[in-house]
């Protein structure tokens, strides 16, 4: 995998307290990459960082293999925590003139605005006040702020808060569209469930240290146990007696069970079979906030 954006050995105290040690990561194009830890873990301090608003105590952060600079810098786009367009301006306005501040032609601008706009449900409160939107419809507008002057890297502090789930699968769409022309995406959510449903790459950070990175599925795989849910007609009890297993949950038909290291779950499966048939058998693979819990305890 290609990386665009990369952090390598990133460190950053305030003080007497290190907020950041030695972080390391990439972020490719073409890709919404999901970066989560719990609050005071780093993740703000790193997205500062990376848009030039803060300095790095040591390390690099560098763009396409050369050192990041500001000229690069103007083609990020960014959607900060403490959300930040101004209230009493129009909506299409000011992200007309949000879109110019980084070089781009009016026109250009105002083709750009008018489309998000359309796609993320906006265009007929276009000329309202921000203020009189309601606060999912700010983020709406927040995040076509971000996209107005056509970024290269997106980086997104809680982009999904506020919004409900037909909002967020909205916003998905378009940042699917920036990332099939090659975007890179990083953003933080607090929403496991969300980020999990999102993300192609993960980025664990806990206590200003990266915990695990990689694409989603490396990491499931990665961090899943020996662990097998099953189906079958009939009770399942049986399974408390074959060699090597042992069952978490047990629900009549249903079973959830563990396999010892030497263990073979097609040996298991050849016992169902011998009994009757056999609805459902699979691996369980460990989600999003399981994994999180894994590695920043």
């Amino acid at each position: 995998m290609t990386s665009l954006l990369r952090l390598e050995a990133v460190s950053r105290a305030f003080g007497d307290r290190r907020v950041l040690k030695e972080v390391t990561f990439d972020v490719a194009p073409g890709r919404l990459t999901g970066f989560v830890g719990a609050n005071g873990a780093g993740k703000t301090t790193t997205m500062r960082i990376v848009l030039g608003a803060l300095a790095a105590d040591s390390g690099t952060v560098s763009w396409g293999g050369a050192p990041l600079t500001r000229d690069v810098r103007r083609r990020f786009g960014y959607l900060p925590e403490e959300r930040g367009l101004y209230p009493k301006m129009s909506v299409r306005e000011q992200l007309v003139y949000l879109g110019r501040l980084h070089g781009r032609d009016a026109d250009a601008v105002t083709r750009t605005v008018d489309a998000l706009l359309d796609r993320l449900g906006l265009a007929e409160r276009a000329g309202d006040k921000l203020e009189k939107l309601s606060l999912g419809n700010q983020q709406r507008a927040q995040i076509a702020a971000a996209l107005a002057h056509e970024p290269e890297l997106l980086v997104l502090d809680e982009p999904f808060s506020g919004l409900d789930p037909l909002a967020v699968d909205t916003v998905l769409a378009v940042l699917r569209e920036h990332t099939e022309r090659g975007v890179a995406v990083l953003f933080s959510s607090h929403q496991l469930d969300v980020v999990e449903r999102l993300c192609d790459d993960l980025v664990i950070i806990g206590d200003g240290t990266i915990r695990a990175a990689g694409s989603r599925e490396h990491l499931r795989q990665a961090y899943a146990l020996p662990r097998y849910e099953i189906r079958v007609d009939g009770d399942a009890g049986w399974l408390r007696d074959q060699p090597g297993v042992t069952v978490v949950d047990l629900d009549g038909a249903y079973a959830v069970f563990d396999l010892a290291d030497d263990a073979d779950d097609q040996s298991v499966l050849r016992a169902a079979l011998d009994r009757g048939p056999v609805r459902a058998f699979r691996p369980v693979t460990p989600s999003l906030a399981e994994i999180f819990r894994e590695v920043v305890r």
